[in-house]
């Protein structure tokens, strides 16, 4: 059984179709990436799948079961994670505080409630910290457990908030341009970090602009073009597809 189904799934914002009769799927432990020119509907995808938006057609199923429509908060309780193009981190909280919030979900109290100083908070800290510590390690962000989160560097902000999506132990992580932004050694950190997800035992949906990065890293590749579905395969067949090429007007793909 696919984790994940995107079933002729389309959103019309008025008259205008952002996205439109979008179909694949996504195995368990597969990776597979998203990509197409700026103003495709690749972040709308996302939206989507995660309860942000709600689907005019078609429907969305994870692990056999129907999620489109459903509130974001359900949808990510069900195992689904996120991270964002532009970096969305409680910047006035710590490091750790940043990734116990992420755990909202699995310590079964109210968002924040794990930094806030209640006596319920408090015990839901204990029980994550030592959780949050071990993230934050993999994530080499061990010597800033207590710093702030907009104090960090833009590279560290992205392993935060991949450690916060991962606090949330997802069966699914999205994954909206985790290297936008980074110099070429950010990039290669990251990607090695992603490569280091692969054997948790999760599937992941990757957005990304840069092709090295999305080429070396998904199993499989679907290419959006102006809200619809052009191509899908993989990597070495999806660098020369025609269509691809074409709506990249000729850009490097290799």
């Amino acid at each position: 059984m696919n984790l994940l189904e995107i079933n002729d799934v389309g959103i019309q914002f008025g008259g205008l179709r952002a996205l439109w009769d979008i179909r694949f799927s996504l195995a368990e432990n597969e990776i597979l990436g998203v990509i197409g020119p700026n103003g495709a509907g690749k972040t709308t995808l996302f939206n989507l799948i995660t309860g942000f938006y709600k689907p005019t057609k078609g429907n969305i199923l994870f692990e056999g079961k129907q999620i489109s429509g459903q509130a974001s908060s359900t949808v990510s309780k069900k195992g689904i994670s996120r991270t964002f193009q532009n970096i969305r981190l409680f910047g006035s909280q710590t490091v750790l505080e940043n990734v116990l919030i992420g755990m909202h979900n699995r310590i079964d109290d109210p968002l924040f409630s794990a930094i806030c100083h209640t006596k319920k908070g408090k015990l839901n800290e204990k029980k994550g910290r030592e959780k949050a510590l071990v993230l934050l390690e993999m994530m080499g962000l061990q010597d800033q457990v207590n710093e702030r989160a907009a104090n960090m560097s833009y590279g560290n902000q992205r392993r935060l908030e991949l450690a916060r999506a991962l606090a949330n132990e997802p069966k699914l992580l999205l994954l909206d341009e985790p290297t936008a932004g980074m110099n070429p050694n950010e990039a290669a950190n990251m990607i090695a970090l992603i490569n280091g997800i692969r054997g948790r035992g999760m599937a992941i949906l990757i957005i990304e602009h840069n092709m090295r990065v999305v080429m070396g890293l998904s199993e499989r590749i679907v290419v959006i073009e102006a809200g619809l579905k052009i191509a899908e395969g993989i990597p070495e067949d999806i660098q020369h597809n025609p269509d691809v090429i074409r709506a990249y007007l000729g850009e490097d793909l290799d």
